[in-house]
């Protein structure tokens, strides 16, 4: 009923414009029981608007016509049964992995088959570039400037121009302006791996279009049905870096290389990045759980600065490539024991809650059971069976939802792909580097625990733990002839502070 053509017909009879309408048949005005008969028994008689439905030998110049509301019963029933029956092929062909959304911006479907999507070279080119541009730390709002300023076509005006959508009415002022927000969900497309993703919005009933988000574990992922442009474990990436805490940059618009990275050894929160009032060239972290007051949560500041903390993480990461240059077998054992042992152990503890609450789960189910027969024999009242029920069907809320949760933790520890080869081939990328980028901490490391700085034999020291994805702590044996990276920082006049390297 909110087509912009008939909302146009009902303004132009508000105005008098027209004293009659003909319609081939009482389900062109609509398919709605309600609102059709507002339209036929209060609207039309009061604006003196005559109506003809031709098919349906319906001229109310002739007088009431008793079959109308029945008519239109039979119109909305008629709806009803048509969406059922195309809910249900939906299902059928979702459920057997074929895509039932159009093709996402980089791909095109086959001329072969439509059911499939192959890649369209051009757009694909756009496509990595986004995903590059993020692993080397750009924002949303940066990719979606460069892309911008280089004038290439948005994914709809690029549909339009290829053919592959049909021209809309409405026309875009510019067709090359990038919203930050296209970027964001480009980046969160997992069909860009090569997987096919049904189910993932629905609606709620046939009257109502709005679609809503579907949750994960009613949604059917197919994996690995189509020819990938993004590589599984680059997407991944992205997607741990995107979920990560990062703190907004300062009021000039400064941003770390480092924000979101760097954890405190002792509460475990984010560091925070500051400069110095008096000295701006001075960069610096700290633990925002030490300046609270009363509230304060941490005893020290875990104050380090920035430029103390890239050459040790430069130092770090050259020290990493000679070791796996160097002794490439016994870094490909260390690596992998990591891997695999860690993930063991972390989906062996998901699956143990997730069992754990399932049977919670089940038990509250037989209480509630048991509460409802107790209701019907008269044991309980209906208020306290209402009370009791809604205590429990609470709980069961908030287990569901932590259910929901371990679930998808455990679907991402299966999707980790990241092989021990794949980090060794990272980290030979960065062998000639000579300063930390964004891309270098983003594909490698995990995050960075900072300890508080001490004095060591009259010596202030500082101790960094780095840890690296899907590696964890790299421990350099001490019989591999690699030295260990000295790192010394002048705080102010007459202070330094010096690196502690981790130890096995």
């Amino acid at each position: 009923m909110n087509r912009p053509e008939f909302n146009e017909m009902i303004k132009q009879l508000e105005l008098g414009k027209a004293a009659a309408v003909f319609v081939k048949d009482l389900s062109r005005l609509g398919r709605n029981y309600i609102q059709v008969g507002r339209l036929t028994e209060e609207f039309f008689p009061e604006h003196n608007i005559r109506l003809v439905a031709v098919s349906d030998n319906v001229d109310t110049a002739e007088g009431e016509n008793e079959m109308t509301p029945i008519r239109n019963l039979f119109n909305e029933w008629y709806s009803r049964d048509i969406s059922k029956k195309r809910r249900i092929s939906n299902k059928i062909k979702g459920s057997s992995g074929i895509p039932l959304g159009p093709a996402p911006y980089g791909y095109i479907k086959s001329p072969d088959n439509p059911h499939k999507w192959i890649i369209d070279p051009e757009a694909a080119v756009v496509v990595r570039r986004i995903f590059s541009m993020a692993m080397d730390g750009k924002g949303s709002e940066q990719i979606a400037t460069v892309l911008t300023e280089e004038k290439i076509l948005t994914p709809t005006e690029y549909a339009k121009v290829k053919g592959i959508r049909k021209s809309s009415s409405k026309t875009n002022p510019d067709p090359y302006f990038w919203n930050k927000s296209t970027v964001n969900n480009m980046l969160c497309l997992q069909e860009y791996c090569g997987d096919v993703i049904n189910f993932k919005t629905y609606s709620i009933s046939y009257k109502n279009k709005k679609r809503h988000e579907n949750s994960l574990e009613n949604m059917m992922v197919f994996k690995d049905v189509h020819e990938p442009i993004i590589e599984r474990a680059t997407f991944e990436k992205i997607q741990l870096m995107r979920k990560s805490t990062r703190r907004k940059p300062m009021k000039s618009g400064e941003h770390s290389l480092f924000s979101g990275l760097l954890k405190c050894a002792d509460c475990g929160r984010t560091l925070h990045y500051h400069f110095n009032q008096g000295n701006p060239d001075i960069k610096y972290f700290n633990c925002p759980g030490y300046n609270q007051g009363k509230r304060k949560v941490c005893s020290s500041t875990h104050y380090i600065r920035v430029d103390f903390l890239e050459k040790v993480v430069l130092a770090e990461i050259r020290r990493l490539i000679k070791f796996a240059l160097k002794h490439e077998d016994e870094f490909i054992k260390v690596v992998g024991e990591y891997s695999k042992e860690n993930l063991k152990i972390e989906q062996e503890g998901y699956q143990s809650e997730l069992k754990r609450l399932s049977n919670r789960d089940k038990e509250l189910d037989h209480i509630i059971e048991n509460l409802y027969e107790d209701n019907l024999n008269g044991k309980i009242t209906d208020e306290r069976f209402k009370k009791m029920t809604s205590s429990y069907e609470v709980k069961q809320k908030e287990i569901s939802e932590r259910m929901i949760k371990l679930r998808e933790k455990l679907d991402a520890i299966e999707q980790k792909t990241l092989t021990t080869e794949d980090f060794i081939t990272s980290i030979k990328k960065f062998a000639r580097r000579k300063k930390v980028t964004a891309g270098m901490l983003n594909e490698l490391i995990e995050y960075i625990e900072v300890h508080h700085a001490e004095r060591i034999d009259g010596v202030k020291t500082q101790k960094l733990v780095i840890h690296y994805n899907c590696a964890g702590v790299i421990n350099v044996p001490e019989d591999a002839p690699i030295d260990t990276p000295e790192v010394q920082v002048q705080t102010r006049k007459g202070v330094s502070v010096n690196y502690q390297p981790t130890t096995a």
